[in-house]
């Protein structure tokens, strides 16, 4: 259990949404042999270890995150968790905020972006990665049907307005059924609208901990 101001974060009994973002935004990925992959939060590595596992073996990802501990963590006592997720050879990890990594660009687009961070969009939304200018930035550093893939502690349909209006195509998820369900959406630029599972109209309880 990782705990923040003395709040669950997370805890490696409750993941389910954290391996759905990564699933859910594989699956859209476009189809290459080597997808390029990055990764805002590292968390636990669910998130980074059900990417893998829906990945080729060519695949390159790259995680960001910006606490030297939980790095730490996960390539120490954390790392059984996941089948040593970190040390896949098509992984690297950078500390570094994901938003330096989208703005700085590179020599090809990503083919998709996976944010999970702290609470995600919602009434108190982070303008660094969530706000309108960092939308259209994220959906710069995408490639033509590239895919956003954002975890949020609720649905935020304000963040759901500005992802439409910076040139996505949102679906928003509930991952399982009964008990805290947090959201995923998946946001593809300039492709078909994915479908969104049912029952996702519901509204989550407010909680701060990972389902």
């Amino acid at each position: 259990m990782i705990l923040l101001d003395g709040q669950i974060l997370m805890t490696s009994a409750a993941r389910r949404s954290e391996e759905a973002l990564a699933t859910l935004a594989c699956s859209q990925l476009p189809r290459r042999r080597a997808p390029r992959v990055l990764i805002g939060g590292l968390g636990m590595a669910y998130t980074l270890r059900a990417a893998l596992d829906a990945l080729p073996e060519k695949a390159q990802l790259l995680v960001a995150e910006l606490h030297a501990v939980v790095v730490a963590w996960c390539r120490g006592p954390l790392a059984e968790l996941t089948g040593g997720a970190v040390f896949d050879p098509r992984v690297t990890v950078q500390q570094v905020d994901v938003a330096q990594l989208i703005d700085a660009g590179s020599g090809r687009p990503w083919d998709g972006i996976l944010l999970d961070l702290f609470q995600g969009p919602g009434t108190r939304t982070d303008d660094l990665h969530f706000g309108s200018a960092a939308l259209e930035r994220t959906r710069a550093a995408l490639c033509e049907g590239g895919v956003l893939g954002v975890w949020t502690e609720q649905h935020d349909p304000s963040f759901v307005k500005r992802a439409r209006k910076a040139g996505f195509q949102v679906a928003r998820h509930r991952p399982g059924k009964g008990g805290l369900r947090h959201v995923v959406y998946i946001a593809r630029a300039g492709g078909i609208r994915a479908a969104s599972t049912r029952g996702d109209r519901r509204r989550e309880p407010e909680r701060h901990h990972r389902s």
